[in-house]
């Protein structure tokens, strides 16, 4: 991958949340690498470190108890963590946009529809007065489905998925490189799933922008995604194209979340993935998921694996993959 292709990029990013209780080790040195124009999914748990990946990226992590503890954020090759508060602010929203786990919180109850769009535009494009701002939030409104005579409605007039159109709409207002969706569906029932999904998708082709899809579902992932990450315990444990992941999937996490969704093609119980991820204010040195592995040996208890490339651009943390592949 050129330079020219890459937009963002985190390097053994490690944060962690500074508790009474004690240390929440949060992300526990990720990498990886999104392309320009591509969607990239990032899969897990609740609790695996994925919001914390994506609030680390717009530099939202609650302080002072959150703290990135080592690593780099590069976005079109600049770090990140060395910009200002003020030029942060400028990035956001602007060359990196959100869209927020739940439709119904993500939109402020107390103003206009309209008005909430039209701000995006009128803070990031200096060279737009509040007529002009107007003007593009009712088009941008139109490209996701919300007809002119909404735009002075209030939230609380709209159903979830309209919510979410306009929470899409906020976030592509300012035609945004990267698009950071935060789970973007999970509210929404199947049928609303589906046509925001093929939004997304289509509005991502039309302004050629990067999306970076958090998600526990597998079939958004399907559906979206060029490349992927699985998440365990602040870490990734395979990372590979969607075809690496659906068709030779090698981390024992990853067999097991596969194993535990329903199929036509099989039958017979579900096969769920025992026990729970570790506490993370106490991770073992070892691997983090020998405890709920089927396949795990002694050694697994002795080391904590180093992620393995099994393939091209196919890497997997894992002592049973490097195995397979001669290394141990």
């Amino acid at each position: 991958m050129s330079d020219k292709d890459l937009l963002l990029e985190i390097k053994d990013l490690r944060v962690h949340y500074e508790m009474d209780e004690g240390v929440v080790e949060a992300i526990n040195g990720i990498d990886l690498a999104i392309r320009r124009g591509e969607t990239f999914g990032l899969i897990g748990e609740t609790g695996a470190g994925k919001t914390t990946t994506a609030l680390s990226v717009l530099r939202l992590l609650p302080e002072p108890r959150a703290r990135v503890i080592h690593g780099s954020i590069l976005l079109g090759g600049e770090n990140l963590f060395e910009k200002s508060d003020a030029e942060m602010r400028a990035i956001r929203g602007n060359k990196v946009s959100m869209i927020f786990q739940d439709p119904m919180t993500a939109l402020n109850p107390v103003h206009k529809i309209g008005d909430q769009v039209t701000e995006a535009i009128y803070l990031h494009q200096e060279k737009k007065n509040s007529r002009q701002a107007n003007f593009d939030a009712i088009k941008m409104l139109q490209v996701v489905g919300i007809q002119e005579d909404r735009f002075n409605d209030y939230p609380f007039q709209f159903s979830g998925g309209m919510k979410q159109r306009v929470v899409i709409a906020m976030a592509l207002a300012c035609r945004p490189e990267l698009i950071i969706a935060d789970e973007p569906t999970t509210a929404l029932d199947v049928t609303i799933q589906a046509q925001v999904l093929k939004l997304m998708k289509d509005l991502k082709e039309e302004y050629q922008t990067s999306i970076l899809m958090i998600t526990h579902d597998f079939g958004v992932v399907a559906e979206t995604c060029n490349h992927c990450a699985v998440m365990y315990a602040g870490e990734i444990v395979e990372y590979g194209a969607v075809e690496h992941i659906f068709n030779d999937p090698r981390h024992p996490y990853t067999i097991g979340l596969f194993n535990s969704l329903p199929s036509l093609d099989r039958s017979g119980a579900l096969k769920p993935i025992k026990g729970l991820m570790p506490n993370p204010m106490n991770l073992p040195e070892y691997c983090t998921f020998a405890d709920r592995c089927d396949c795990c040996t002694d050694r697994c208890y002795e080391v904590d694996p180093e992620p393995v490339e099994v393939s091209d651009g196919h890497i997997v943390k894992c002592l049973l993959a490097a195995k397979r592949d001669g290394e141990v």
